[in-house]
């Protein structure tokens, strides 16, 4: 069975959208490395619809990037939860529609883990449908005020873990957790 593992970027304040605008200042070469091997790692990659349109429309056009990442991404299978995408235009793409039963189905396949990068909505959708088994985070040195948060106001407490702590040069702190289905 295979771990679902979201991974995230978020401000100190908590904010997670448009890391594009905050998180390259701290993106330090330890940062980079431990990205990748993450990255590298991942049997398949699960989107939103939203990541996967800026994905889809960024990543084919890249190939042999120093660290390999556009390669992993391009070859890698794909599944993007919609129920409005009709077709795909980047390779190794596959539609989820009925997402609680085709996730656990996936999770149930061989291999390491599924990657969930970015992709917000679909995170707070897998946290609430208990399909997560890992949140990475990688927590920035910055306060950007305002944009979506990782973690909506559903008000339910969910009980956590940590599984690992590490922090870079940068002031990055990587943050693993783990459902804690013992309550603390």
């Amino acid at each position: 069975m295979q771990k679902l593992i979201l991974y995230e970027y978020l401000t100190v304040d908590g904010i997670a959208e448009s890391p594009e605008k905050w998180q390259f200042p701290y993106y330090s070469p330890d940062v980079a490395e431990f990205n990748v091997s993450r990255i590298l790692t991942a049997d398949y990659l699960l989107l939103g619809r939203k990541t996967y349109d800026i994905f889809a429309a960024s990543w084919p056009l890249q190939r042999n990037n120093e660290f390999g990442i556009a390669d992993k991404f391009n070859a890698v299978p794909k599944f993007v939860v919609s129920s409005t995408l009709r077709e795909t235009t980047w390779a190794n793409t596959t539609i989820i529609r009925d997402a609680v039963q085709e996730i656990g189905e996936l999770k149930r396949r061989l291999g390491s883990h599924i990657a969930v990068p970015g992709s917000i909505e679909l995170a707070r959708f897998l946290i609430a449908n208990g399909l997560v088994d890992e949140i990475h985070l990688l927590v920035h040195p910055v306060i950007v005020g305002s944009g979506k948060r990782l973690f909506g106001s559903d008000n339910r407490t969910k009980p956590m873990k940590l599984l690992d702590s590490r922090t870079f040069s940068s002031g990055v702190v990587f943050l693993s957790y783990a459902p804690d289905n013992k309550g603390g």
